[in-house]
């Protein structure tokens, strides 16, 4: 999913990867993972990831990508990028799939708390596994352990709480990285699909990811699976927002994120 081929510094080129698919391209996250990675493999790149915000403008069609990394502004220590991911159309001329703002930086030794607290959940191990058979593709490569808020198994417009709480990492498992950690913060099943119990067509439109972890803490997480929390707080007028938090195996966050959602009847 990640291979990307650099033809010069911020430039790379690349093809979408079936293992991802959703249901009109690949699924949010894998492109939010792609774009953040064009960043980390720039020779350019100061630091880790602190803010990443993917803006969603079309759906990436299978085929060839051209991926434009741009480092805007770099100071002592924060850097500042703009990411664009391209394709042709049919008629041969690019356009914009997707835009990605982002902050790296050095992240100094300081006074550190953390009041988000994990909620309290069954051992993985526990949990049996969401069952994947007939999904869309890019549900195979996840385990998913879900504990509250699975996907509803009758639609007949009942209300539920629209809050998720799940087991989760890559399948076949793969030691954690900062591009995992960014698709596995768009994992969760649109909330209005909870909230009312209708499968109505739904699709991200920009999504915020905040990353409290740095690259000891993801070391230390290996494989594991991770524990991720979803919510929504308001569903109006053809949008809905959509909240999650994900922590590590020891119950320390490691990123949150936030993202609008456009759904229709």
């Amino acid at each position: 999913m990640l291979a990307l081929q650099p033809r010069e510094p911020g430039v790379y080129e690349g093809h979408t990867h079936a293992g991802y698919w959703n249901m009109v391209g690949p699924y949010g996250g894998a492109t939010a993972a792609l774009m953040l990675h064009s960043i980390l493999q720039h020779p350019d790149c100061l630091g880790d990831p602190v803010a990443l915000t993917v803006n969603f403008a079309g759906p990436v069609a299978s085929g060839p990508y051209r991926i434009e990394a741009t480092p805007v502004r770099t100071n002592r220590s924060t850097q500042h990028w703009t990411v664009v991911l391209l394709q042709d159309d049919e008629n041969g001329d690019q356009q914009v799939t997707t835009t990605a703002t982002a902050v790296t930086a050095v992240r100094r030794d300081t006074f550190s708390i953390e009041d988000g607290r994990p909620p309290h959940m069954p051992d993985p191990a526990t949990c049996e596994r969401f069952d994947t058979t007939g999904a869309m593709e890019w549900l195979q490569r996840y385990d998913m352990r879900v504990v509250t808020g699975a996907i509803p198994k009758v639609w007949d417009d009942s209300a539920h709480e629209p809050v998720s709480q799940l087991w989760v990492r890559d399948n076949p498992p793969r030691a954690l990285d900062f591009p995992a950690l960014a698709a596995l913060c768009d994992v969760f099943f649109p909330r209005v699909w909870l909230r009312r119990a209708r499968r109505v067509p739904a699709g991200t439109v920009s999504i915020t990811t905040y990353f409290h972890a740095d690259r000891a803490q993801l070391a230390a997480q290996g494989d594991q699976h991770v524990l991720g929390q979803a919510d929504a707080q308001a569903f109006r007028n053809g949008f809905f927002d959509q909240s999650a938090q994900v922590w590590d195996a020891k119950g320390q966050l490691l990123a949150t994120s936030h993202q609008t959602v456009y759904y229709k009847e």
